[in-house]
């Protein structure tokens, strides 16, 4: 332990220095990376959930394991309880997955209500389990007009709310409806590949943290805190 007496500050019990050997050195998960979609319009012809049915082939390609949730049904926050069973189908999803996919349209200049109520019947904690801390996260929109990034700055707000790794890279395609053909598939375009690359690289990024994701987000403060609670609890004084 270095000399901590510099930054008094400093819990000298709860801090700790970076080990890289858990970084680099850790054993490495077999199974495919598990991916969730989750898109934002209930149209019957939702180009947000055509844009996911793209990103689950190119994902599956490269080797992942995807589930698309459906929010036909799922009911808007805190008007049911959350044993409501499209809020539980949402949940456990959510705890399967190691990496999201999050593709929203934009209307109004934002995301829509109904990618917005997913995110909020996603809980930060379920008891002791945080169930998207420390994983990935790519995020995408779709625009009936112009060249707009409103949505996908939004969904990166949210995601770092929800303690997701949002990867660097992320799609808008604007004008969607000129870039899907009748069969509903996306047309080759630099939109396209714009995706491709999202894909690439969620998956990348997914692989190099989800061994380590409980490692990533080991925090000072929280564990500063857990030791605090405990000596409260142990404290005879206290009674």
């Amino acid at each position: 332990m270095k000399d901590l007496s510099d930054t008094p500050q400093l819990d000298a019990d709860s801090f700790r220095e970076t080990d890289a050997s858990q970084l680099l050195g850790g054993q490495s998960d077999s199974h495919r990376p598990r991916i969730l979609l989750l898109y934002g319009s209930l149209r019957e012809r939702s180009y947000s959930r055509l844009m996911t049915e793209e990103a689950a082939r190119i994902l599956t390609l490269l080797g992942a394991e995807t589930r698309t949730y459906s929010p036909s049904g799922l009911p808007l926050p805190d008007d049911a309880e959350a044993t409501h069973p499209k809020v539980q189908e949402l949940r456990d999803l959510v705890s399967w997955s190691e990496g999201m996919v999050w593709c929203s349209p934009e209307r109004h200049g934002s995301m829509t209500s109904i990618m917005k109520a997913q995110i909020d019947w996603i809980p930060l904690s379920l008891g002791a389990v945080r169930p998207t801390q420390g994983k990935t996260l790519a995020v995408m929109q779709v625009s009936g007009g112009s060249q707009s990034f409103n949505a996908v700055n939004q969904l990166r707000i949210l995601g770092r709310w929800m303690r997701l790794f949002t990867i660097p890279n992320q799609s808008s395609t604007p004008k969607a409806f000129l870039e899907f053909n009748e069969d509903g598939r996306m047309k080759p375009s630099p939109f396209y590949d714009r995706m491709v690359d999202v894909m690439e690289e969620l998956m990348k990024f997914t692989l190099l943290t989800r061994d380590n994701k409980d490692y990533l987000v080991d925090r000072y403060s929280e564990r500063k805190e857990s030791a605090a609670a405990l000596m409260a609890r142990v404290n005879q004084k206290a009674i």
